[in-house]
């Protein structure tokens, strides 16, 4: 396997050294496919992540289930044609008797950081949900465990390879909308009592379950890091979201004088929208963050409005191309370990001054790489199958 490079740049953790080089974004060569594993088989596991080995099939193949429910394994394991099957205990056993290349972790928050380094001690190269984990500490343990290891870590920010969202920074780059200056968004739906995202416990809460998607995209339309955050949090201690937060507002202010807000809720009728505004013109991208059907643009410079729908597509199969890719050609991913960890020092950042009620300084965090149109991989969405016992609210 190959040794993962970590990205060269990053001020706030000199430690980390080298030069990535770029993941092609459209060479196919005929190889041996990259052996899966998927750890956590809650809501999103079912519904997305599974059916989407039928789409990378020509890189990726499902070869082993680890969860906590003797029934999902049996079930979904006899549903996917995958024999090797085992609890969390045995994840080490299952993923050598499998031949596991990579796994890809679909657990609470709370756990990325320890299935990542166990995954990694295997010798697996680790494609982890977001976020990558709850605090800077854990994300820069994460990075050293797949270093150590000679693996890979790549966070799963689906949208670095979905079409609307590369061309809306394609939009920015090109100068059309003039200066930018304001980027606006809200991300918000309700979730039942129970759910995983209202325990503390599991690293729940609308920032962190929904915060880090409003937060990537500012950051890669300013092309630049946060300097200054400011936030505000409405935390209840009733109802489902107890002890975490049911809302979050933040400010972001950027080098340049750009200004990112932006507000999340688990509480609040669906929206999922972002708006980057220049001095010519704007962008407003409705449904931005979904992963199930289209994606709008509507575009307006110099008064004129054009608009651009963007189909349908499996944004979790060109995950899993884009990183069977990295791992055959030996190239570091763009949304590497350290995209995790620029977006998470910003969330916790925003609850530092939640709590005090201050603006909170960010210290320089340098990216030399960021997502752009070569990374755009389209895959049909071939459908998706019952869940076996996964309400959002179930815990893998």
């Amino acid at each position: 396997m190959g040794r993962g490079i970590p990205e060269a740049g990053l001020v706030t953790h000199p430690g980390f050294r080298g030069s990535p080089t770029v993941c092609p974004g459209a060479m196919e060569h005929e190889r041996r496919k990259i052996r899966y594993a998927v750890i956590g088989l809650g809501n999103i596991a079912q519904v997305a992540i599974l059916p989407a080995f039928a789409s990378a099939a020509e890189s990726s193949e499902l070869v082993a289930l680890v969860s906590g429910s003797r029934e999902k394994l049996e079930v979904l394991g006899e549903r996917y044609g995958v024999a090797e099957r085992g609890g969390y205990a045995e994840l080490e056993v299952v993923l050598k008797r499998a031949r596991v290349d990579a796994v890809f972790i679909a657990l609470p928050n709370s756990l990325h950081r320890e299935f990542t380094e166990r995954a990694a001690r295997a010798g697996a190269h680790v494609l982890c949900e977001k976020p990558l984990a709850m605090t800077e500490e854990d994300c820069t343990a994460m990075i050293e465990a797949t270093r150590l290891a000679g693996v890979k870590l790549m966070t799963a920010y689906r949208l670095h390879f979905e079409e609307a969202n590369l061309r809306a920074i394609d939009i920015v780059r090109s100068g059309k909308l003039g200066q930018v200056r304001a980027f606006t968004s809200s991300f918000s739906h309700s979730v039942p009592p129970g759910d995983i995202r209202t325990s503390r416990e599991l690293g729940g809460g609308a920032l962190f379950d929904l915060g880090c998607y409003c937060i990537n995209a500012a950051r890669h339309l300013f092309r630049e890091e946060p300097i200054e955050v400011v936030g505000a949090s409405q935390q209840l201690g009733e109802g489902p979201a107890q002890g975490v937060d049911e809302s979050t507002t933040a400010t972001l202010r950027f080098p340049s004088g750009g200004v990112a807000t932006f507000t999340v809720s688990q509480g609040l009728a669906t929206v999922a929208s972002y708006r980057i505004t220049g001095t010519r013109g704007d962008l407003r991208v409705e449904q931005a963050y979904f992963y199930a059907g289209p994606i709008r643009h509507h575009l307006t410079i110099d008064g004129k409005t054009q608009e651009q729908t963007f189909e349908d597509r499996d944004q979790f199969a060109a995950q899993l191309v884009y990183f069977s890719r990295c791992i055959q050609e030996d190239t570091e991913p763009e949304p590497s370990g350290v995209e995790g960890l620029a977006d998470v020092r910003v969330m916790q950042a925003i609850q530092r001054s939640a709590a005090s009620g201050k603006a909170e300084a960010l210290p320089p965090f340098a990216r030399d790489r960021r997502p752009d149109l070569s990374q755009q991989i389209h895959r049909p969405r071939l459908g998706s199958s019952t869940p076996v016992h996964a309400a959002s609210r179930d815990k893998g």
